[in-house]
């Protein structure tokens, strides 16, 4: 499935994914409304959701109910370059959680495959397509 990316003014970005839309904005500290999450925390949170999917199905498949089950997500970056450098998920269950269970819903929360695309990240590039459009000014205005 492609993603297309338009650009809703400001620093509103939204990505579109067939019939879904993901909307994303700058914060207030970058020069945005801070109206939807930026591009960078929603890759953070494809993690925890991504682990959360998992842990839910493996639940769901022993008709184990979630309540109480808590996922933690939480990051460590670089100081000086601001690089992330940890994603730590904190998985706390009930006391009631199947002992036998427990081993396995870490497993589980593990094969999330974001998490395992991160261990051997794929090559991203950038092509570059030139095509004529009419100037912005016409193309948002109806022409001359």
């Amino acid at each position: 499935m492609d993603i297309r990316v338009t650009f809703s003014g400001d620093k509103r970005i939204d990505a579109h994914l067939g019939d879904h839309v993901v909307k994303t904005d700058q914060s207030l500290e970058h020069g945005g409304a801070g109206s939807a999450p930026e591009p960078f925390d929603l890759f953070l949170s494809s993690i925890a959701t991504c682990a959360g999917a998992h842990v839910l199905a493996f639940c769901q498949a022993r008709s184990i109910p979630t309540e109480g089950i808590q996922l933690v997500q939480r990051h460590r970056f670089d100081e000086f370059s601001h690089r992330l450098e940890c994603v730590d998920l904190e998985l706390t269950l009930p006391r009631n959680f199947p002992e036998k269970y427990r081993a396995g819903i870490v497993k589980a929360a593990e094969g999330c495959r974001v998490k395992r695309v991160l261990t051997s990240p794929p090559n991203v590039g950038v092509t570059l397509h030139v095509h004529d459009v009419a100037p912005w000014s016409q193309a948002t205005n109806g022409g001359p």
